[in-house]
């Protein structure tokens, strides 16, 4: 055993924030809500009750906003709609899970890195 938690073995940092996700099996049927847990480029995880809970592997739809920071302290709702399966659902309680999906296509940013600035990339030159 190395000691190491869940997060440490994560590629890359999560946003975490609790905002509604909207979630079907199909968008042209009934819509279910959730609540955002955290995100990352490659995944989300969010709550719902437990009546309304996908199972694991299932592929659903998900529709949900994330925080865009700008400069000095802004930011903009950006809206996404992204498929994918269902990785895992924990029990919290008698009416409520968290829910863990693997989007099958990766947002274009990552929502948990957003305020890391890059170092840029100096090339040396002998003279």
């Amino acid at each position: 055993m190395n000691g190491m938690n869940g997060s440490d073995r994560r590629r890359e940092k999560r946003l975490s924030y609790h905002w509604p996700v909207w979630f079907a099996e199909d968008f042209t049927d009934k819509l279910f809500q959730g609540q955002m847990v955290d995100i990352s480029s490659g995944g989300a995880a969010f709550t719902c009750l437990a009546n309304e809970s996908p199972y694991p592997g299932q592929y659903i739809t998900t529709r949900f906003s994330v925080p865009r920071c700008g400069q000095e302290n802004s930011f903009e709702l950006e809206s996404h709609i992204r498929n994918g399966f269902v990785c895992r659902v924990d029990h919290i309680s008698s009416v409520m899970r968290k829910i863990a999906i693997q989007f099958a296509m990766p947002l274009s940013f990552k929502p948990g890195e957003q305020n890391e600035v890059e170092e840029p990339q100096l090339e040396t030159v002998e003279v």
